[in-house]
């Protein structure tokens, strides 16, 4: 091939578009989830469908998203995704407004916090049916859309939100996150196996794991870790993520962009679990 052959890429400057693509964020009302459907919107989405447990919440920020100067719709479902009739509840809302799904965010999440001895069994429950089943469940249930209209050359996505405590150590201590952690492992290994099986189908899977973030389930253990500052100055970059880093990841694995990325996952946390093992 000639250098000449070489230098002509395919559409670049529409690389990372998503122009009438169709996402469900779940946990999409505020946090990562939000910063993500954000991006889904300004990168071209046609309608982003914002799933939590509140209604207020999600009807909250939907107005947001919906106020952008984008043509993209963002449309509230509220729902319980830990059970699995909500999941399918859900599935069944979304198919009211569209036939067929090109993304699924599956972001909603728990954490619970306490030390070793103090960790109730009932916490294990909570959390792994959150953070592990409903990311099976969602995507067992939206596949039939997500099979609508994918194709091993514009294939459908999968983004699950798992965290760099599944990758390194997360909390220890006084506020412990023993079935945060492993859930999250558990997060990114599911990611591994569906992104083998759902591939031939044309539907990619990719995990991001973010580190610290600004956000309302985050904040409180940030605090209790030392604060913004601290954590920023432990970090290799000097600072924490951002809600565009958020969208930036997401945004390029569900485009173009990302089309020869399944299983994998993408770390965001400026370095911090690796200089933990610095001495």
């Amino acid at each position: 091939m000639s250098a000449e052959a070489d230098v002509k890429l395919d559409n670049f400057k529409g690389i990372f578009s998503l122009d009438g693509k169709v996402a469900v964020v779940t946990g999409g009302s505020r946090g990562l989830g939000l910063h993500a459907a954000s991006g889904l919107i300004q990168a071209g989405c046609s309608k982003v469908f914002i799933t939590s447990r509140k209604a207020a919440a999600c009807e909250e920020a939907c107005a947001a998203l919906n106020a952008l100067p984008f043509p993209g719709k963002a449309i509230s479902v509220p729902s319980d995704i830990s059970q699995a009739s909500e999941v399918d509840r859900l599935v069944a809302e979304v198919s009211k407004h569209t036939d067929h799904v090109d993304i699924l965010f599956a972001n909603a999440g728990a954490s619970w916090g306490a030390s070793f001895d103090k960790t109730p069994e009932s916490s294990f429950d909570k959390v792994m049916n959150l953070n592990v089943k409903s990311v099976f469940l969602c995507t067992q249930k939206f596949a039939p859309l997500l099979r609508k209209r994918a194709s091993l050359s514009d294939p459908s996505r999968v983004v699950v939100t798992a965290s760099v405590a599944g990758i390194g150590i997360g909390s220890l201590g006084e506020n412990a996150t023993f079935a945060y952690s492993a859930s999250k492992a558990a997060a990114l290994h599911i990611t591994r196996n569906l992104a083998v099986e759902l591939a031939p189908q044309g539907i990619l899977c990719n995990a991001i794991a973010p580190g610290f973030f600004p956000t309302k389930m985050a904040n409180g253990l940030m605090e209790l870790s030392g604060g913004t500052q601290q954590l920023a100055d432990a970090t290799p970059n000097k600072r924490l993520g951002t809600p565009e880093d958020i969208a930036a990841a997401v945004v390029y694995l569900c485009s173009r962009a990302g089309g020869h990325i399944t299983g994998g996952h993408v770390v965001l946390d400026g370095g911090n679990v690796l200089a933990r093992g610095k001495l």
